[in-house]
């Protein structure tokens, strides 16, 4: 699925128990880090007309951050920096399977490609996650899916009074807030 996506359903995981601001973030940071194998694209595209394209995206999308072994490696971040350590661990690790879940059922390419998963690496390669009716990339139920948490996002935003932009912006989180309670009214 798409990285918004990711991050949309990450945030309503984040937002399911009563969290800090930091835990928030860190559960919603966990949900959508397994993308970070997907950066190789940059060096993909700058590369792909050179005599030695560089493939990272095409070769380490869905293996270096979608396996048990990034997983282990993300609840222990969280471990380090979350405040209700126990809580926090346990959604990050579910937001973080989660994305792989999504990855399976929604994530196919334009040319059909599925893009298994090798969940137990760097254990073992022998099995990748893969489910045969995955629908593409662009394909509408993710579109559903996505609209579908962007508004559980405003709605959390509305009700609660912090949105997801506080990981990125107190200003901006508290101008959202504003605008949805001066559009909506406030909750009651």
């Amino acid at each position: 699925m798409n990285p918004f996506t990711h991050f949309f359903i990450s945030w309503a995981v984040a937002n399911s128990v009563a969290l800090n601001r930091r835990d928030r973030a860190l559960v919603t940071v966990a949900g959508i880090v397994a993308d970070i194998d997907g950066l190789g694209v940059i060096a993909e595209i700058a590369t792909r007309d050179a005599e030695q394209p560089i493939r990272w995206w095409s070769q380490y999308h869905h293996v270096f951050g979608h396996n048990l072994g990034f997983a282990f490696a993300v609840g222990a971040a969280v471990l380090i920096f979350a405040t209700r350590r126990r809580v926090a661990v346990l959604l990050a690790l579910f937001s973080f399977h989660l994305h792989l879940f999504c990855d399976i059922i929604g994530a196919r390419g334009p040319d059909g490609y599925q893009w298994p998963i090798p969940y137990l690496l760097p254990f073992s390669d022998h099995w990748q996650l893969v489910w045969e009716g995955q629908w593409a990339l662009n394909a509408w139920p993710n579109f559903a899916i996505t609209v579908l948490f962007m508004g559980t996002a405003f709605y959390l935003a509305w009700q609660r009074g912090f949105s997801f932009l506080e990981m990125f912006s107190r200003r901006a989180d508290k101008l959202l807030i504003r605008t949805l309670r001066n559009r909506f009214g406030h909750p009651a």
